[in-house]
């Protein structure tokens, strides 16, 4: 008996093995806030696997870092760019490269990773993200437009191979946070908050005159330029509310946004019994990371720290629809189902590219969406008439991954058409 014991004892004593982590997008906003994490915490996290698709230069910096074994980049000629940098050639390098779909795919699934942090913006996280799903691994899910484009299939897969979905966004990993395993039943609502983004008291007159620059100066989060315009036009709330509908089993119903101006509440649990749950800090995503890449452990963060007594107030107000028309936009595209969130997903990635590029005006943005979801009503009302076979079927279902992806260009193309923009869909 002294003998076993004593085994259990070293047993205890020896450090714990890595949790070895694959990062999607790690040169973006969550990239960078999940290496600073690592870098708290080496004696825990391993990067085995980075992504990246323009920011060659930080990725380099990253791969001297961190020598991960597996490193994704958008071309085979930055593949060869990488190689020579590191002077290894095609001949067995240490980190090994690859590229583009397949590549992001291969570190998404590669039997060797733990967790999988899902931080690429838009549509384009969509392929690696449901790899790692199809593999049976746990993901931080940061990106929305996975679940916003193909939420139940997403489901239905992680509950066929094992995965688990762990809700990275800030609002999202408030509620699972607060939500702590209570079943669908003792729920009364989930409530989202935004801090209204930099025109919550901006007169509405003067929305014709926004600048770009504008749009991206957020008052409270430092976010990347596709997000920071989505919390401009509130269209990252709709997006939300689509991706706690699949994440929590809520009615779409059952979920309402509040603005809480100062970005301390990050969202609540409102209960059967009155009772309400809500998660507190201050606006820094590495929390919500960090409660992730640790879950279902705490980490020690070394992280500015909130004083209660320094807030004084908190202000709670509800959403302006006539300020805000891609929140009710984006409700009903939740509400129809199908097609329709890959739909109204595509439209704003491809309006957004246009503000961004200066092409269009801030107002546009909800304007195309608008006109974008007015003509998906009209060829889905088709369904009743002797031309319904003529539909195609990813406006209705979305049973696969390339249904969701045509749904998603069908919505640019419409957007283009509006907006008279004769670029090729990206």
């Amino acid at each position: 008996m002294k003998s076993s014991a004593s085994l259990t004892n070293r047993q205890k004593a020896r450090p714990p093995a890595h949790t070895k982590l694959t990062v999607l997008g790690s040169t973006g906003s969550i990239g960078l806030n999940t290496l600073d994490i690592v870098r708290q915490f080496p004696q825990k996290f391993r990067i085995e696997a980075l992504s990246c698709r323009n920011s060659i230069e930080r990725l380099v910096e990253q791969i001297k870092e961190f020598k991960p074994r597996l490193v994704c980049v958008d071309t085979n000629e930055q593949v060869r760019e990488l190689r020579e940098t590191f002077g290894r050639g095609d001949s067995g390098p240490e980190t090994v490269f690859v590229w583009g779909a397949e590549g992001l795919a291969q570190i998404s699934s590669d039997p060797e990773v733990d967790l999988v942090v899902a931080g690429i913006v838009g549509a384009a996280g969509l392929g690696p993200t449901f790899s790692a799903v199809e593999a049976g691994k746990t993901v931080a899910v940061a990106n929305k437009e996975p679940l916003v484009m193909a939420g139940e299939l997403f489901v239905k897969t992680a509950k066929k191979t094992g995965a688990k979905l762990l809700p990275t966004d800030s609002e999202h990993n408030a509620i699972f946070q607060a939500l702590h395993d209570e079943p669908p039943e003792r729920i009364a609502r989930l409530i989202l908050t935004a801090s209204g983004g930099p025109f919550r008291d901006l007169p509405l007159e003067e929305f014709e005159k926004i600048t770009l620059a504008e749009a991206l100066n957020h008052p409270n989060w430092e976010m990347g330029r596709k997000i920071s315009i989505d919390s401009a036009t509130m269209m990252n709330k709709g997006l939300e509310i689509i991706e706690a509908h699949w994440l929590f089993n809520t009615p779409v119903e059952k979920i309402d946004v509040l603005m809480q101006r100062e970005s301390i509440i990050h969202s609540m649990v409102e209960f059967i019994d009155g009772s309400f749950l809500a998660q507190m800090g201050l606006p820094d995503m590495r929390v919500p990371i960090a409660y992730c890449l640790g879950w279902p452990e705490r980490l020690p963060l070394k992280i500015p720290r909130m004083d209660p007594v320094s807030l004084k107030k908190l202000h709670f107000e509800a959403i302006d629809p006539n300020r805000f028309p891609c929140l009710s936009i984006s409700v009903k595209a939740a509400k129809q189902g199908g097609g329709s969130p890959a739909v109204l997903n595509g439209a704003n990635e491809e309006v957004v590219y246009a503000f961004s590029n200066e092409e269009i005006r801030f107002v546009d943005i909800a304007k195309t969406l608008a006109s974008v979801m007015r003509k998906l009503d009209e060829t889905l009302q088709q369904t009743a008439t002797d031309f319904a076979d003529e539909i195609p079927n990813f406006l209705l279902n979305i049973k696969s991954l390339e249904d969701a992806v045509q749904a998603d260009q069908w919505g640019r193309e419409q957007a283009r058409k509006v907006l008279d923009i004769g670029r090729k869909v990206r």
